[in-house]
């Protein structure tokens, strides 16, 4: 018998693969949604609607899809890689002729039950793409111009058209993810010295397309520049939400004010309460401890994802999992840094916490990827 027909013998089957979840990493995932509909519960002045039963709904779904993924063999999510990074690439192409417009931007594809998010999946499928890739690729040929200008194509694909949407943040976190994949798999780093450093032109031209024909970015972006470099010149406009999300910050003190008790979200002053902003009032309501806590739980996620990616016995898995990661830290860090005033305001919600569907479930679906690699890995 070789090695690896013992080894495949050695992956669990059947009802077996329930004992090898990764039932630590379900258990904080479970602990951080339950923070989500608490402050749901909060900023909807303690009703159950009209967010924490859709949110509760969403969430059960997710689970049940991430268990239907997480049963499902991972050589399997390897072979229809690249299928699931075309269908996303045609939703995404679909949401520029018949994507349903919602505050200024034209980014979801109504399906009668939900409204469906593609950038969201895309941000699935593109890690999966790239770790299949890096899969087959010869390891002495991933530094080589060629076949790095190959994944820089299938990132700057999806960013394109999401920019379009236009999407600022979701198009930050397809880049950052994808970027993350193509370090893990051993790409050289002057590759990503000669990025930062078109990224630095890029923001010098940006300002200066700015009032062009040739300007760069929206009209709207560029008011959240400059609310981000100084909020307080028009605290009543465009400096409104990190005004008061500040005011919202401070006001929690080390321990918060109390459940149900924070004055800028049950006063209505703080905007985009129960999203994008969630976290503002759980800090005002927690205070300094609450929102660590919940940075730990988010903390000690990514530590259980990167053991497992340590364990993986073979390159797909190990990349997959790691490029999850990734996003899902980028998704939260931004998040924060946004709230806070340390990044612009981008839109980005916060994981597992934020009021959604798209993002909820397709987060679920990536931690179901997670969990199948860590039970099919060989024993």
């Amino acid at each position: 018998m070789s090695y690896l027909e013992y080894n495949v013998k050695r992956v669990p089957s059947g009802l077996s693969k329930v004992l090898h979840l990764n039932w630590p990493l379900i258990l904080l995932i479970c602990a951080v949604a339950s923070f989500g509909f608490l402050m749901l519960y909060s900023v909807a002045g303690g009703s159950m609607t009209p967010w924490v039963e859709p949110q509760m709904k969403r969430f059960a779904l997710g689970m049940v899809a991430m268990f239907i993924v997480a049963f499902v063999p991972i050589w399997f999510w390897r072979n229809v890689a690249t299928l699931g990074y075309l269908v996303a690439m045609a939703l995404l192409v679909a949401v520029e002729f018949v994507g349903v417009v919602g505050m200024g931007a034209q980014r979801w594809i109504d399906l009668g039950f939900m409204r469906l998010q593609p950038s969201e999946l895309m941000k699935i499928t593109l890690i999966m793409l790239l770790a299949a890739y890096y899969d087959v690729l010869d390891i002495k040929k991933v530094s080589r111009p060629l076949w790095v200008a190959i994944p820089v194509g299938l990132i700057l694909l999806p960013v394109f058209l999401v920019l379009k949407q236009p999407d600022l943040g979701t198009s930050i976190l397809l880049t950052a993810g994808g970027g993350v994949v193509m370090f893990a798999a051993g790409v050289h780093w002057l590759y990503f010295a000669v990025v930062i450093a078109a990224g630095v032109a890029l923001v010098a031209a940006v300002f200066y397309s700015r009032g062009t024909d040739w300007q760069l970015l929206k009209d709207y972006q560029f008011r959240r520049i400059d609310t981000f470099l100084n909020p307080e010149n028009d605290p009543l406009g465009a400096g409104y939400h990190i005004t008061q999300s500040k005011i919202a910050l401070g006001s929690g003190g080390w321990t918060g004010r109390g459940f149900m008790e924070g004055t800028q979200s049950r006063l209505n002053f703080l905007p985009e309460k129960h999203t994008d902003f969630i976290f503002t009032t759980l800090a005002e309501e927690f205070g300094f401890l609450g929102g660590v806590s919940l940075l730990i739980l988010y903390g000690l996620i990514i530590a259980f994802c990167l053991i497992s990616a340590m364990r993986a016995k073979d390159r797909f898995s190990g990349l997959l999992i790691v490029g999850i990661a990734a996003t899902f830290f980028f998704f939260f860090a931004v998040n924060m840094a946004m709230v806070m005033g340390l990044a612009p305001v981008v839109g980005v919600p916060l994981p597992l916490v934020s009021y959604g569907g798209s993002a909820m479930l397709v987060l679920m679906v990536g931690f179901g990827l997670v969990q199948s690699a860590h039970i099919h890995r060989p024993r």
